[in-house]
């Protein structure tokens, strides 16, 4: 598709997205041959999407609601109506370079929004609704924030500022709030202030702030929407898809799915929302609308194996799983019932996708798949030295990927410790076979030592999951004078089950069973588990709580493996 109306760099931008396309199911071609496309200006809004949403009636955004009510906008409509929100907001003195926190649901403004402030050159700083409003206060400060995009039922947050920021209300009027649905008055014929310059800032995202206070991390119009290319290789998404992706807006991960990499493809961002979750329901979505691609965190997936998946005729073409690593257990279930393997793949805030399991390749189990193209993958050791196990790490300089962000903002200490020795390092272990396939092995901050062996958290929860009483689980370390520390497991328990010594007895042979003698999980503990607002378990908070305890002190609902002398070493 360039049309008269090309400019260099949207031909440039189509030509390297096209290749990555022709070569969906060959890798090898796409990972030695694919190069960045760069830019001095573009624009994703201006440049590239409106050119494609040019008289295209295609539906660009499908929102279904739980009680059975829809939108649906084609790419026209989108561009027109993001058209009228950005003349809007221009009139309400929204300016290049300004920060603009957006908390809404997933709901149309929030899409027309995006595209509104990407064509004014605005940055947009998302929020999840979930925030609390210390929590905002704290963005608004850090983010050096001067408008203010809120949905009408969080208004109340924001009650008693005393503040010159810009107020826009979205589902109503409210007193000193503008009201959003007054966008719809404004001319639908946008004209730039001036081209954009592609290192300027477009995205400021709060990271989930697992282990520490959250980071800003800053992206610019190259590294997020070229940077996506490599989320649509991984996804496998094509002209024409339905893509559905379950995240909440405000995180990562939306963007990557319900924004830049489907509309990269020409595909439609279809959205189901819903107020408890329904496995149920969601399949029947699924099957109804004809989804044809499908992304869901691991936390999905375990509750949709819990239903009779085969007795669902989706459309599925392609599925992957993201946010944390999927354990081999759901994938091999959904295979069974549906003939399609999820495809796990790796990525942080601070970049796009990295490393996936790319559509046609063979996988490895428990492998969260190769380096996706652009990306040079290295496993870093204790001396920053190439191993076969160490730190996940990007390398820099001439091969540094254009989706890597370009620092956490106002925080050059934390930009420079992660930028060092030529690579931007991720904070995660991984392992890497001779083929390039990279296993994931937890945290830097969560792996540990017991009696003088590492251990990988994640690959004890994997097994434990497989338990059909364990509804979630975290592996810490808890302190022992003999060994120095052992694997401590807290589950929360599945629905129907309740904690008890005979299940906590049946976990651990479960678990002793499938687990050499070095990884033993020794203790267990039925609790909650610590979550960031984003739903990534705190496992900090569990080891911290571990260091703090008495060697003799139990939990309420604890317990060890000398409780049941029928577990013989």
């Amino acid at each position: 598709m360039p049309t008269s109306s090309s400019s260099p760099a949207l031909e440039r931008f189509l030509a390297a997205r096209d290749f990555l396309q022709a070569n969906r199911e060959d890798y090898d071609t796409a990972y030695r041959d694919f190069r960045w496309p760069t830019f001095s200006e573009f624009n994703w809004a201006l440049d590239y999407f409106d050119v494609m949403a040019r008289d295209n009636d295609a539906p660009a955004l499908w929102i279904v609601e739980e009680d059975g009510r829809e939108a649906r906008l084609s790419f026209a409509e989108m561009a027109r109506r993001s058209n009228q929100a950005a003349n809007w907001l221009r009139s309400l003195g929204v300016a290049r370079g300004d920060r603009v926190l957006l908390m809404l649901g997933n709901e149309v403004p929030l899409w027309e929004v995006m595209l509104a402030s990407i064509k004014l050159g605005a940055v947009i700083i998302p929020a999840t609704t979930l925030l609390t409003p210390e929590d905002l206060e704290d963005r608004i400060t850090r983010g050096q924030v001067r408008h203010l995009v809120i949905g009408h039922e969080h208004l109340e947050k924001f009650a008693g500022r005393k503040d010159t920021l810009t107020r826009i209300a979205v589902g109503g009027a409210a007193e000193g709030w503008h009201d959003f649905a007054k966008s719809h008055d404004a001319s639908d014929d946008f004209t730039p202030d001036g081209p954009t310059p592609a290192d300027d800032p477009m995205l400021l995202y709060f990271t989930s702030g697992t282990t520490s206070q959250p980071k800003l991390v800053t992206h610019t119009h190259q590294s997020y929407p070229v940077g996506h290319l490599s989320t649509l290789y991984w996804i496998g998404l094509q002209k024409g898809d339905r893509h559905l992706n379950i995240s909440s807006p405000g995180w990562a991960k939306h963007a990557w799915s319900c924004f830049f990499a489907p509309w990269n493809a020409g595909a439609c961002v279809f959205l189901y929302n819903y107020s408890r979750f329904d496995a149920a329901a969601l399949l029947k979505v699924l099957t109804d609308y004809e989804i044809t691609t499908l992304c869901a965190p691991p936390t999905v997936w375990r509750l949709l194996i819990q239903q009779d998946l085969a007795s669902h005729r989706v459309a599925l073409r392609e599925a992957v799983a993201a946010g944390e690593p999927l354990n081999p257990e759901v994938i091999e279930q959904v295979r069974r019932a549906w003939g399609i393997t999820i495809r796990d793949g790796f990525g942080q805030t601070e970049t796009t996708a990295q490393i996936g399991n790319s559509p046609g390749q063979p996988l490895k189990a428990g492998s969260m798949g190769r380096p996706l193209p652009g990306y040079r993958v290295a496993m870093l050791d204790a001396e920053g030295k190439p191993a076969a196990e160490g730190e996940v790490a990007l390398a820099l300089g001439e091969e540094r990927p254009a989706g890597l962000m370009v620092g956490y903002a106002n925080d050059p200490e934390r930009t420079a410790a992660a930028m060092q020795g030529g690579y931007y390092r991720t904070g995660d272990v991984a392992s890497v076979d001779e083929q390039g396939y990279i296993t994931y092995v937890g945290r830097a901050d969560d792996v540990f030592k017991a009696s003088d062996y590492r251990i990988s958290p994640f690959e004890l929860e994997s097994v434990l999951i497989e338990h059909p009483a364990v509804g979630e689980a975290a592996i810490v370390p808890s302190p022992d004078p003999v060994r120095s520390s052992v694997p401590k497991a807290y589950v929360i328990p599945a629905a129907g089950y309740e904690p008890s010594a005979e299940l906590a007895r049946d976990i651990l042979a479960f678990a002793r069973e499938r687990l050499a003698p070095y990884k033993r999980i020794r203790r267990l503990e039925f609790a909650d588990l610590p979550k960031t607002i984003s739903g990534k378990i705190r496992r900090v908070e569990l080891r911290q709580a571990e260091v703090h305890k008495a060697s003799d002190e139990r939990g309420e609902l604890e317990f060890r493996e000398e409780d049941f002398p029928d577990l013989k070493e």
